[in-house]
């Protein structure tokens, strides 16, 4: 067993307290994402204190863990109560979870993104557990007298074996409440975990499938209103006059009215990104009368002013790109002497990038309830960013942080775009105009024309080799609208002698954010597409090329601020060369290779291509992980599964474009996603066994698709493909 000490969080470890009913009750404010699942079979205690932030434990042994964290379809609602129930030694079957609000006296880190939720929990989790366990032994070490050490536990029972004592958790609930917090406790030993890696359903698969009632959609409250917002139809613009006679009018109709949700005055966060600032809304009795009655307003739009109100399109973007790259850009990290070996190497090779805007486009369009009075401010709904956008809205309406109340809904999707919780502080200043509680609906149409997009990106890479095929030199410069893709410290940082990476942006008043695995989701792609080409021209098999590499970085690496593990990396590229066969594909199959590191861990994958009736398709799909610890291994799969479509979908068929700052593509019969048939047939995923701490898994296995894919294009076509998606180049792709 690892010993640790609990004192790092013992202001968080609030005193213990005995239920009514004969329970105990355990806080824990650094339980950043501990959940569970409800059964219908458990039959409760009689009584529980709903209260937030608590792990308790009920005189029957039912265990309740409340869930801080939000839950976007990554699991964590399933996956940390499996680490909370390890350490605590209980039944699986009698665990319970529940959603909890947003708490920020109680909990810390209430936020969905950056694939670190299991990773940055890991450790108090396990404490979690671990604490209660060490209580209730305890507890029956005094009611028996006899040694702490000689009290055992097993699924939830405490045993004595000299004597033959036994005694179900809840038996013992009430006085292991009145057990002083210790110094340190005992965490089990990895070999010895009986629910970390064993795959367990889905906690609210049930409900899902059932339809019942878990989304902000579903959330339905006596009184309220529907709401709808019209903006700008093009950035750049903001709102001259609305004439809403005829829209008051129809029926259904309570008000329409002009929010300012972002006064000038307001100070933005970083969760706060929004174009359009001032919006006219729609209030009624139903959905289909507010979207009648917003077809109704007569809207008159006018130039931001200054530079601000410039309207922008897709081509004049590029032709600003276009001319920044071949401009100075920032030095970010500098080994050797790159131009000297530039100079001398026998072969250089140097091609372009480009990937264009992307939409988040969830399954669940952006929708928040908002009930403000002078009193309070009760919010309901999906939300990445609850902690950040509780502080928004305080200051936006004036009310103090204790009287913010923001409840998480699951939610329909993420990928980033709910990590900008602006329709949550629209959604409250109309409540708060309208004086009365509300559901503000984006449509598809809204969401997608309002921003938050994934940048556009433009990279340049440059390799030099020496007449033996040696990489000797290599230079990355990226940049984009509104912001860079570089990630100087990555490989082949570290692997080679002479290396230069720099970086540029571009201004635009058209906003953007956080798109599943950031920047990562398109320098991996042209990264890995540019290594394959290299080792083409250097002689060398793609994956013998980049593993020569990496034990370079492991035997002797270049420079010291290398963010990757080149063991570890050359793994998952050994995994999945010997699982794919890669050395001998079948008859008719064209495959790519392609490895990336982000969000702490290490992903490689193998694409097999075949043409089938006239068609290129993607047959199969191997990858290989290692992302730690697998908690959930059914779940993990899951996971990788759909950042493998992901990735493959949105480089092939997906791009947002512009004509004069307006979005050419409103819904989906514009913008184009990957359908089932399209879809790989099979996917293999392979996870690297070890011990260490688990990392993150949600968007890890997406960016290297997008290398994969582009590598088998080239392998089935004979032409390189530089700018998605890819399916422009229609001649090649059938």
């Amino acid at each position: 067993m690892t010993l640790v000490k609990t004192s790092y969080n013992r202001r968080s470890f609030l005193k213990s307290v005995t239920l009514a009913g004969g329970g105990m009750m355990l806080s824990f404010s650094w339980l950043a994402s501990c959940v569970s699942n409800p059964k219908k079979a458990l039959e409760m205690p009689k009584e529980w204190f709903e209260l937030n932030g608590y792990l308790k434990i009920g005189e029957n042994g039912v265990t309740t863990i409340m869930s801080p964290n939000p839950e976007i379809g990554q699991n964590v609602k399933t996956s940390m109560p499996m680490i909370v129930a390890e350490e605590l030694d209980t039944n699986w079957d009698l665990v319970v979870v529940e959603q909890a609000p947003l708490n920020t006296d109680i909990f810390t880190r209430q936020l969905a993104g950056g694939s670190q939720s299991i990773r940055q929990s890991w450790e108090a989790l396990r404490m979690a557990g671990g604490t209660a366990r060490h209580m209730l032994r305890e507890a029956a070490a005094q009611a028996w007298g006899v040694p702490l050490a000689e009290v055992t536990t097993a699924t939830g029972v405490l045993y004595h074996e000299p004597s033959g004592r036994s005694a179900g958790y809840g038996e013992m609930a009430s006085a292991a409440a009145q057990i002083p917090v210790p110094e340190e406790v005992e965490l089990k030993d990895v070999k010895d975990f009986k629910i970390i890696r064993t795959s367990r359903k889905n906690v609210d698969g049930q409900k899902i499938v059932t339809g019942q009632p878990l989304y902000g959609l579903d959330y339905r409250k006596e009184g309220m209103l529907i709401a709808m917002i019209a903006a700008p139809p093009a950035f750049g613009l903001q709102l001259k006059s609305v004439d809403a006679t005829a829209a008051k009018a129809m029926p259904g109709i309570r008000d329409v009215i002009v929010v300012d949700a972002y006064p000038e005055d307001y100070e933005m966060q970083w969760s706060d990104v929004s174009a359009f600032r001032k919006l006219v809304a729609v209030v009624g009795d139903t959905t289909w009368q507010v979207m009648q009655a917003k077809k109704a307003l007569q809207l008159e739009w006018e130039p931001l002013p200054g530079g601000a109100g410039t309207p922008e399109s897709t081509e004049i973007q590029m032709e600003r790109m276009i001319a920044r790259a071949a401009q100075p850009a920032r030095e970010m990290r500098r080994d050797g002497d790159p131009e000297a070996a530039f100079a001398r190497a026998a072969q250089v090779i140097e091609r372009s990038y480009t990937a264009p805007y992307l939409a988040h486009n969830t399954m669940e369009p952006m929708n928040f309830f908002a009930h403000v009075t002078p009193e309070k401010a009760e919010l309901v709904g999906p939300i990445q960013t609850p902690e950040f956008m509780e502080k928004s809205v305080s200051q936006r309406l004036g009310l103090p942080l204790d009287k913010i109340d923001i409840q998480m809904t699951r939610m329909g999707g993420g990928f980033g775009r709910r990590l900008y919780g602006h329709f949550l502080v629209e959604a409250a200043v109309i409540s708060q105009q309208v004086q009365a509680p509300i559901k503000l609906i984006y449509s598809r149409e809204d969401d997608m024309t309002f921003g938050c997009y994934r940048p556009t990106y433009y990279v340049t890479y440059r390799a030099g080799l020496d007449e033996a095929g040696n990489l000797i030199a290599f230079h990355v410069k990226g940049g984009g609208i509104p912001e860079q893709p570089v990630f100087p410290n990555r490989f082949p940082a570290g692997a080679v002698d002479n290396y230069l990476a720099e970086g540029w942006t571009l201004e635009s008043n058209i906003s953007v954010g956080a798109w599943r695995a950031p920047r990562s989701n398109f320098i991996a792609g042209a990264e890995q597409s540019f290594l394959d080409e290299v080792a083409e021209a250097a002689g060398k098999d793609p994956i013998a090329f980049r593993l020569e590499l990496l034990q370079r970085a492991q035997e002797n690496p270049v420079g010291e601020r290398n963010d990757y593990d080149a063991a570890r990396y050359a793994g998952v590229l050994e995994l999945v060369r010997d699982k794919s066969g890669w050395d001998q594909p079948a008859e008719g199959v064209s495959r790519g290779a392609s490895a990336y590191f982000c969000h702490n861990s290490y992903v490689a994958q193998v694409l097999d291509m075949v043409p089938r009736d006239g068609k290129l398709v993607v047959d199969k799909v191997y990858c290989a992980i290692d992302c730690g610890i697998v908690v959930n291994p059914d779940a993990a799969v899951n996971m990788a599964e759909g950042g493998i479509i992901d990735g493959i979908g949105h480089a092939m068929y997906s791009g947002l474009t512009f004509k004069n700052g307006q979005p050419e593509q409103n819904n989906f019969h514009q913008y184009r996603l990957i359908r089932h048939s399209e879809a790989p047939k099979k996917i293999e995923v392979h996870f690297v066994q070890n011990d260490i701490h688990p990392t993150g898994l949600g968007e890890p296995p997406l960016p290297p698709a997008v290398g994969a894919l582009a590598n088998a294009l080239y392998k089935a076509t004979g032409k390189r493909f530089y700018h998605q998606p890819f399916i422009s180049e229609k001649q090649e792709l059938g």
